[in-house]
């Protein structure tokens, strides 16, 4: 849904004396006040988050506290500062702060850090489950209780489009060991106190018919953020920009802080924790696959490498490191990832190596290389 932002349409006077027509600033658009119209190249869409980074520099906050703020790593607040300077045109961070206050996205008084009703582009509360589930609520760290309690949010929040029935919760959180009494409705309480927003009645966790479900208006989950960017990604990709594609799956990929959902029980969990941990193993080879068109081999290398590290038995990711060290013109080396592979599956799974890894051995000896499109083609 499109959130508008500030006051009806209205004749402001911008900071070089002109007057000209203001109108309302929508999240996710071009926000061009009149200096831009006349003196700057024409505005480019900003996503959701460089919108909400602007709103966080106009209000005078530090790349560390916008990151804490938005549950991002710091260098990504940096990222984003740069392309909203290329979008909108602007010279630095000031020119930055100034655009903010002059298409109306922030106003004087009004910031992260007021705790009242006002205009805030940030969500009130922000969940984090790529990495040790964390809430950030309004710019500060929550103590979310117990690690079931923990488990209990991680099942909202990982299903932000439907409610969720108590039997559910129940059996995503305890599997066949459903604890005696209403747990739940106590655990939802306990999470509606400390989640809650002063200033309105309504809580964080609503309920209805079907069960309980976070509050989209005032919750934002980084698993959205994560998936938006993939999807970004892969618009550069078909719109033929890879250095683009490249650098917003690298942002998707700065999201995750480790494993997903480190140390939270249940089935529900462990089911998100298995599919979080395979969507990062393919971010990783999308971005791969466009850092060896782009021959940038020796980064490719550093990102697979980590990857093999920590799934060795990964024959998709253990091909395409082969065809990295290959193109880096360490043919010694891919053909010893392919050694250690062979040994792992045979040890640990008692099986040879499938067509993938065998045709990249192929293709090394022959001094061929390896196709990383094909590789990525294989892996899909």
């Amino acid at each position: 849904m499109v959130q508008v932002l500030g006051q009806p349409r209205r004749h402001r006077r911008d900071r070089s004396g002109r007057t000209g027509a203001a109108g309302p600033v929508t999240r996710g658009t071009a926000m061009p006040t009149t200096t831009a119209l006349h003196a700057r190249p024409t505005v480019t869409a900003l996503t959701d988050q460089e919108n909400e980074v602007l709103y966080a520099i106009g209000c005078g906050l530090a790349d560390a506290e916008i990151a804490d703020l938005l549950a991002v790593p710091e260098h990504a607040v940096a990222w984003h500062l740069r392309s909203i300077l290329a979008k909108l045109g602007l010279r630095d961070r000031a020119a930055a702060i100034v655009h903010a206050f002059d298409c109306g996205l922030v106003t004087p008084g009004h910031g992260p850090r007021r705790h009242g009703p006002g205009p805030m582009s940030v969500p009130w509360l922000r969940i984090s489950v790529l990495g040790p589930l964390r809430a950030c609520r309004a710019g500060r760290f929550v103590d979310l209780g117990p690690v079931r309690q923990q488990a209990v949010l991680a099942a909202l929040a990982l299903s932000p489009d439907r409610s969720v029935s108590r039997r559910e919760l129940l059996d995503g959180v305890w599997g066949t060991n459903w604890p005696d009494g209403n747990v739940v409705p106590v655990y939802v309480y306990r999470l509606r106190k400390v989640l809650r927003r002063d200033d309105r009645p309504d809580p964080v966790i609503g309920h209805d018919r079907y069960g309980y479900r976070l509050d989209r208006g005032l919750v934002d989950v980084d698993v959205a953020h994560m998936e938006e960017l993939a999807a970004a990604a892969g618009g550069a990709e078909r719109a033929g920009d890879l250095a683009e594609a490249m650098r917003l799956c690298g942002l998707a990929l700065d999201l995750f802080r480790g494993e997903p959902l480190a140390g939270l029980p249940g089935p529900s969990a462990e089911s998100a924790r298995l599919r979080l941990v395979e969507r990062r193993a393919a971010l990783t080879r999308r971005r791969a696959g466009w850092q060896l068109r782009l021959g940038r081999y020796a980064d490719a290398v550093a990102g697979l490498s980590a990857l093999a590290l920590e799934q060795p038995l990964n024959e998709p990711v253990c091909a395409l490191l082969m065809c990295a060290l290959t193109r880096n013109g360490l043919r010694a080396d891919a053909l010893a990832v392919f050694d250690r592979a062979r040994r792992k599956l045979a040890d640990e799974l008692g099986v040879r190596p499938g067509e993938l890894l065998l045709r990249a051995r192929r293709a090394v000896l022959r001094g061929e290389g390896v196709d990383p499109v094909l590789v990525m083609e294989d892996a899909a």
